[in-house]
């Protein structure tokens, strides 16, 4: 990951208060002992909530990388958003996501505290 990217991560990461774009959940991205601690998660549970840089408008579809463009999604968001078959609209994934979290049907249910 550039620099650049790395700066928009954590400016976005900021102004999201350290929370997950699609889920809201607290999302980390370098002290990751200091977050399993804080949530009584362990390592492996706490990679799925890393924080990533997320191109709202993907550089393939003609988006940019600037701040306006890039947000913070915990890893386990963006690689869902990623992996479907047909693409949604940020906006459309973000309400999907809401969605199944209401019914208990994104984040395991015994981390559903840290929501």
């Amino acid at each position: 990951m550039s620099r650049k990217i790395q700066k928009l991560r954590l400016l976005a990461y900021e102004r999201q208060n350290g929370r997950c774009y699609y889920c809201d959940a607290p999302i980390w991205l370098k002290k990751i002992a200091e977050f399993t601690a804080k949530y009584g998660i362990s390592r492996r549970q706490a990679y799925r909530y890393q924080g990533t840089a997320e191109h709202l408008v993907a550089r393939q579809d003609g988006g940019s990388d600037d701040a306006t463009n890039i947000v913070a999604a915990c890893w386990f968001c963006n690689s869902r958003r990623h992996r479907r078959t047909r693409a949604l609209s940020n906006e459309a994934f973000k309400k999907m996501v809401s969605k199944r979290i209401m019914h208990d049907k994104w984040h395991p249910k015994h981390l559903n505290h840290m929501l």
